[in-house]
């Protein structure tokens, strides 16, 4: 695959080949084409169909995403371990979906009830509301996140 990129900037620190994009069949990420693929980036950004049906756009899966650049010597070890806090309380709420629709919030530990709090306004911080394009598209659509 590397052989069929044409780099088109390069610095001293690095370049940018190209923006792929990759079907993912049946949203499988394992898939042995994907799979295959995403180990020649740098950095894949995954769309989410659940985080559509939730209303959350844009759509990047912050969980499923990955950059080689988040590294504690490229953005410094404060936004690398703010970055990893923030991956651990969106895993964990992704861990708790499955008991939330059988228990129901009010049964979970206190920890867990945080926790879902803490990663639904993380979700809520990682969105835009579309009244944030309507200066650009002239809608007026007010989808509440």
């Amino acid at each position: 695959m590397g052989s069929l990129q044409e780099r088109i900037t390069s610095t001293k620190e690095g370049s940018i080949t190209s923006i792929q994009t990759v079907y993912v069949p049946a949203d499988d990420l394992t898939d042995p084409a994907p799979a295959t693929t995403f180990t020649h980036l740098d950095a894949t950004t995954v769309l989410s169909r659940g985080l559509a049906a939730k209303g959350i756009y844009p759509t990047v899966d912050p969980l499923d995403s990955t950059s080689t650049m988040l590294q504690p010597r490229i953005v410094g070890e404060e936004h690398y371990e703010t970055a990893q806090r923030v991956k651990q309380t969106l895993q964990r709420y992704k861990e708790l979906q499955d008991i939330i629709v059988i228990l129901g919030l009010d049964e979970l530990f206190e920890k867990d009830r945080l926790t879902i709090a803490r990663a639904r306004k993380i979700e809520r911080f990682l969105s835009q509301p579309f009244f944030v394009a309507e200066v650009f598209t002239g809608s007026q659509r007010n989808t509440s996140v």
